[in-house]
């Protein structure tokens, strides 16, 4: 029989790449998904004959308790969130309920319909925020600097709370920055590939950006879920840093991603102080010593690739677009 996965997020990045992963495996997968006036699928438009949707809500307790009830999933895969770190200062209430008491709600619908179902928890290298040491590992104390690092803290110690107060299997992957050409176009990444597309087409000249000396460490979203995938086919539960190891400026960001598409990203690139958030976080660097013992697990994509990969899908989305005569690709809107 095939095993089922519930997937809360699964329009988003990260669950768009867990679902292709887990359908290749041969599971059977549900998204669960907000409901809304105008449904945000274009992720998974491509799986929309392959996997089932179910309205739910992390905000929503009974919804969550009665979609496991009806699923009875063997996995369960939790990467809904407010995830945009610079809006969790403009709404800090609703990003605590989400990453926070939403994370509570699953761990509760989990425990009172079947504690057997493993879940897996989106954390965060937001949550070393202000970091203690470099790089940063499992044991590194958390420092978090917005209120979105503050709630995956919450979420992050709420599951270990659940694993070890109930013995269930809930584990927390530490994910370092993970990017793709699904990555919303408010992220960094995305922002930066995306205009050198539309400048490399003639639609715009610049581009504001914050502070280019921060540093992450990042890598590509589809090495990222096969770690989650690997968390949950362990004996035993445990948390784990998923990370490059090898960090990155936003200048190197910018350097590689205009340089791939001949271009001088002095000509084009302003710094915008309103860019810059109330408390940076400087260097973030993982340590996925854990994983690659315990897990098998390394990356397969450099972060070179990464953005070239990037600016090549953004090229490509934004060419069809004039051709077609449209202002924005669907796949723009996020």
């Amino acid at each position: 029989m095939a095993k089922r996965a519930l997937i809360t997020g699964i329009t988003g990045q990260d669950g768009s790449y867990l679902a292709e992963l887990l359908l290749d495996k041969g599971y059977e997968v549900i998204g669960v998904v907000r409901r809304s006036s105008a449904p945000d699928l274009w992720r998974i438009r491509h799986l929309l004959n392959r996997v089932t949707l179910r309205a739910g809500d992390l905000l929503d307790q009974l919804s969550l308790v009665r979609i496991v009830a009806d699923v009875r999933p063997h996995e369960f895969y939790n990467l809904a969130a407010m995830s945009f770190v610079p809006a969790s200062w403009d709404q800090p209430m609703l990003t605590a309920e989400f990453n926070s008491q939403g994370v509570t709600r699953v761990l509760e619908a989990i425990r009172q319909v079947d504690s057997s179902i493993r879940l897996y928890q989106a954390s965060s290298s937001e949550m070393f925020g202000k970091v203690r040491e470099v790089p940063q590992t499992e044991l590194t104390p958390f420092y978090p600097r917005s209120p979105y690092g503050v709630s995956k803290v919450f979420g992050h110690y709420i599951t270990v709370n659940y694993r070890e107060s109930y013995g269930m299997f809930a584990v927390s992957g530490i994910l370092f920055n993970h990017e793709s050409p699904r990555r919303g176009l408010e992220f960094v990444t995305r922002k930066v590939t995306d205009a050198v597309a539309r400048i490399k087409l003639g639609l715009t000249d610049t581009l504001s950006l914050g502070n280019l000396d921060a540093e992450r460490d990042w890598g590509f979203a589809g090495d990222y879920v096969r770690a989650m995938w690997l968390m949950l086919q362990q004996d035993r539960a445990d948390d784990y840093v998923i990370a490059t190891g090898i960090s990155h400026s936003v200048r190197d960001l910018v350097t590689i991603a205009f340089s791939h598409a001949a271009l001088d990203w002095q000509q084009h690139v302003r710094q915008d102080p309103a860019l810059l958030r109330p408390a940076e976080v400087d260097q973030l660097i993982g340590d996925a010593t854990r994983a690659r013992e315990q897990l098998g697990w390394t990356p397969a994509v450099s972060f070179d690739q990464l953005i070239r990969m990037m600016v090549d899908a953004d090229l490509e989305r934004w060419s069809a677009a004039i051709a077609a005569g449209t202002a924005v690709p669907s796949a723009a809107r996020t």
